[in-house]
């Protein structure tokens, strides 16, 4: 296992084992390349979720970083199924953020992109992170992003999460021969 890193606002900030959230080890992932497909809707969150992400991949030696957006979160699966057929891709993290309102929107759309998100990592058998935060009110949401130095950016785990996944795809695809 790799080393522990010391990410600020981190859920495990001294590098300790956690109960809740993720140890953050320390992954080389120079010459991955990654794409982020973030919407724009909710976007102080988006934005936060994507400089954290960003920040983190950075951190590993990623600079192979493509970033695209769309409207909203139910546009993610289907823009980050066209970067995956573009095959320049080893990974990538899908970023949105849906927040409950008074209707059953919010059911309906993050099912709906929780099970496209899946499927591609399904068909496409490379890492797509799933980065979607799914709140009961804009101040879950801003503290899940990070936003004002509150809480704890999530985009910064779906940055070592993807290095990781993608490091792991990659020393089976060899053990394969694919």
């Amino acid at each position: 296992m790799a080393t522990k890193r010391k990410i600020e606002n981190a859920p495990n900030p001294d590098g300790a084992k956690t109960i809740r959230g993720l140890d953050l080890p320390t992954y080389d992932g120079a010459g991955l390349r990654i794409g982020i497909v973030s919407a724009r809707w909710n976007s102080v969150v988006c934005e936060s979720l994507v400089a954290g992400a960003v920040e983190a991949l950075k951190s590993c030696n990623v600079t192979d970083i493509t970033m695209e957006y769309v409207a909203g979160s139910y546009e993610i699966p289907q823009a980050a199924q066209v970067l995956l057929q573009s095959g320049k891709f080893d990974g990538l993290i899908c970023i949105g953020c849906l927040i409950k309102g008074g209707t059953m929107h919010f059911e309906y759309i993050s099912e709906a992109v929780t099970q496209g998100i899946m499927r591609l990592n399904l068909d496409y058998k490379l890492p797509v992170i799933y980065g979607i935060l799914g709140c009961l009110n804009e101040e879950q949401a801003k503290e899940r992003a990070g936003v004002d130095g509150a809480g704890h950016n999530s985009g910064k785990d779906w940055g070592i999460t993807v290095v990781e996944s993608c490091l792991l795809t990659k020393k089976y695809q060899k053990v394969l021969g694919s």
